[in-house]
């Protein structure tokens, strides 16, 4: 089997422990593994795909956290690498009564920032299935570079391009700088996953029909369009795929967008759908696929926190059995 990889932050998330609360009045928090690709790389190991994920953690003891949970969910971190120049990021996370969150960053520099283009390795990428990646570390900074060359890299092995954009404007220095940064890359990637939240954001449509004169740019192939509790959506440029909501006792959404776009990609990685059969894969199998992963998104916020909630291939298929 090829692998998926995921690059980009790594940090913990410190959840509080009440809901419906501002940040400022929470008064203690749990300590979890948090940053959206390594979510990703996460959801594809805890499946049973192979996963690799590539980034830099500080010489700390939440570095040496991160390493030890993504070890325990099967991911490989033989790509991550450690810095003495900056820590390992924080997120200090808000719940709503909804479970929906409000963030509140420490990483200025944080380690992931700081990975160098120099410090990749073109044989990294010469099995690699999917290369995904978002947009937290396409800031000005030397991971931004990296990027590019990790989609170089990537291409240049024919493997799927995957981008959520997963915007948290408060990283960036205005909102028109993040916008920039995500239509800059959203052209070179095969796969875009974008939520209801986000669409005018970034495409200044707030209706899908209409964004999609922005989204299908470049090498896009594929738009995954996530609604929450009203489901999900997949557009090529000639179909409409969609499935209605599945409704959860929500504890937390920390890392459910993560879990919907990792277990999507284990599923194409699972079938081997290559990239030039993105466009064509057939009806049933494109509404088989979102089923499978608005489920296991659904299921992962049941839980609080991300990587800890994300449910094995047995674990989902029994939860999906008991629904149906």
């Amino acid at each position: 089997m090829k692998k998926v990889i995921s690059i980009g932050e790594a940090l913990i998330d410190f959840i509080p422990n009440q809901k419906g609360c501002e940040l400022k009045h929470v008064t203690g928090f749990e300590r979890v593994v948090g940053g959206a690709p390594a979510n990703v790389s996460a959801v594809v190991a805890k499946l049973g795909g192979k996963s690799n994920f590539i980034s830099k953690l500080g010489e700390d003891a939440f570095g040496d956290h991160i390493i030890e949970i993504l070890k325990d969910a099967n991911v490989n971190t033989d790509y991550i690498l450690r810095t003495d120049k900056a820590n390992t990021g924080l997120a200090f996370v808000s719940l709503k009564e909804d479970g929906n969150r409000d963030f509140s960053f420490y990483r200025n520099p944080s380690s992931d920032m700081l990975l160098e283009e120099s410090e990749l390795k073109q044989e990294w990428f010469e099995d690699c299935y999917c290369l995904h990646f978002c947009s937290v570390d396409l800031i000005e900074c030397p991971m931004k570079n990296t990027h590019k060359k990790a989609i170089e890299y990537a291409l240049q092995n024919k493997s799927i391009i995957s981008f959520d954009p997963n915007v948290r404007l408060p990283l960036w220095d205005s909102e028109e700088s993040c916008r920039e940064a995500i239509l800059e890359f959203l052209p070179l990637a095969h796969i875009v996953k974008i939520s209801d939240e986000e669409l005018e954001f970034i495409t200044g449509y707030n209706n899908i029909d209409e964004a999609k004169t922005v989204l299908f740019n470049g090498n896009v192939k594929m738009i995954l369009f996530t609604k929450g509790k009203d489901g999900a959506e997949i557009h090529t440029k000639d179909r409409i795929i969609e499935i209605p909501g599945h409704v959860v006792d929500v504890a937390d959404t920390t890392g459910a967008g993560d879990s919907f776009i990792g277990s999507f990609l284990f599923r194409i990685l699972q079938d081997i759908i290559d990239v030039n059969e993105l466009d064509s894969i057939s009806d049933e199998t494109l509404k088989e696929y979102l089923l499978f992963s608005n489920y296991y998104a659904a299921n992962s916020t049941t839980k609080k926190g991300a990587i800890g909630s994300y449910a094995t291939l047995d674990e989902i298929k029994e939860y999906i059995n008991k629904l149906v």
